[in-house]
């Protein structure tokens, strides 16, 4: 039976973490995500966990703890935010290309600098290529249900790479929300217990993790890395089935919404879904046909799905809450552009750079851009492709 709570998403996160009762979780605290192991040290203070919290000097460390903790065979677990996650970019990289299933809450906050403390999502898009899968989150429900899921994704035999699960800096981290919870001992009957086929502790198969790799293993050691990724894709949708079972959500790539007839779309991530859902259900009662994809797998990223999902759409906005100064537009404005390539019906497209620095974004915001897609339907040309929203010229 479900149980109702009211709780912020860093509060969920922190409660995801008890039930699931890690082996081991090394933090260093950064705004806006600190709230996450401070509310889980409380647990192990409490007793409510047997988990070993370690206090470490640096975020740089708390990876570096995590990496040593999951290769001798202990589920890990920790929390980072922006310039926390910058700092352990060189560890990003150790910990995907060993294998290591480690689980962190990412709440997405800009990158210094200059220095702010707000959502954006330049953090984890800087480290989208470090070889981590990477969940993204609507909603502090979406953030609980996602770091459930995100635990039995990564330790799949044939995945075996870190997971990243993310959401936005105050905007969910610190809004309360009401949620639908598991009971403990179903959420840890869904994540199992990590049970490792190598580990640096057991003696009957001696390994080395992370060692100097020449350039005659070096490669084919990135492709079994690429390998592990492209399966994650069906391991995904698996996870996301069982866990529908358990509490009726579903979860895929992308949450399609009213784009059964759209004309115009928005492909968007994170908090600002639930905007532009107002939008599009307002839009909607004046006979505009407008609908929003919603991604939620950002890696593996979802290609062919994307494709088939806005084949039919006669102009899409891809809106990027990070900007990648390619002076050509968005990460997420790449993936699908080049999704869209080989479909034979190419939408028009245009990028919008928006709420960097936690920049707010409004209905009314959305609404210009759905209305400047109706534009481009009718004039059919698409005139400035990368663009800024609500941003003084």
């Amino acid at each position: 039976m479900a149980i109702r709570e009211s709780l912020s998403g860093n509060e969920a996160i922190a409660l995801a973490m008890k039930q699931i009762n890690p082996d081991v979780l090394p933090a260093f605290p950064i705004t806006p995500s600190t709230e996450i192991p401070q509310y889980f040290s409380q647990y192990v203070a409490d007793g409510l966990v047997d988990t070993e919290f370690v206090t470490v000097e640096s975020e740089h460390s708390a990876m570096s703890a995590c990496i040593g903790s999951q290769a001798a065979g202990a589920r890990t677990f920790t929390a980072t935010s922006s310039c926390g996650l910058a700092l352990m970019f060189e560890m990003l990289y150790v910990a995907a290309s060993s294998r290591l299933p480690i689980t962190i809450a990412c709440v997405n906050r800009a990158l210094t600098g200059p220095i702010n403390i707000n959502a954006d999502h330049s953090d984890t898009m800087g480290a989208r290529d470090s070889g981590w899968i990477q969940l993204y989150s609507e909603n502090n429900q979406e953030a609980y249900d996602n770091f459930i899921q995100a635990v039995r994704i990564g330790e799949h035999k044939d995945v075996m790479l870190p997971v990243m699960v993310c959401q936005d800096g105050f905007i969910t981290s610190h809004a309360v929300e009401n949620l639908e919870l598991l009971e403990d001992e179903v959420v840890k009957k869904f994540t199992g217990e990590y049970e490792p086929e190598d580990f640096l502790l057991n003696v009957q198969r001696p390994i080395a993790v992370g060692p100097y790799d020449t350039a005659n293993f070096y490669m084919e050691h990135k492709r079994q890395q690429a390998e592990a990724m492209s399966n994650a894709k069906k391991v995904i949708l698996e996870v996301a089935e069982a866990y529908k079972k358990l509490t009726g959500r579903n979860y895929g790539f992308f949450e399609e919404y009213r784009m059964e007839d759209a004309e115009a779309a928005l492909v968007i991530i994170n908090s600002t879904a639930g905007t532009a859902k107002e939008a599009i259900d307002k839009m909607r009662m004046e006979g505009k046909k407008v609908g929003l994809i919603k991604i939620r797998v950002f890696r593996p990223f979802p290609f062919d799905e994307i494709k088939s999902a806005l084949q039919n759409v006669t102009a899409i906005a891809v809106m990027d809450r990070c900007e990648g100064f390619s002076a050509a537009g968005g990460p997420l404005f790449v993936e699908v552009r080049s999704a869209m390539y080989d479909s034979l019906k190419r939408p028009s497209m245009v990028n919008y750079i928006y709420g960097l620095g936690g920049r707010d974004v409004r209905v009314e915001d959305i609404e210009t851009v759905y209305n400047d897609l109706f534009k481009i339907i009718e004039s059919e040309a698409v005139g400035q492709i990368y663009r800024y929203l609500s941003v003084r010229e």
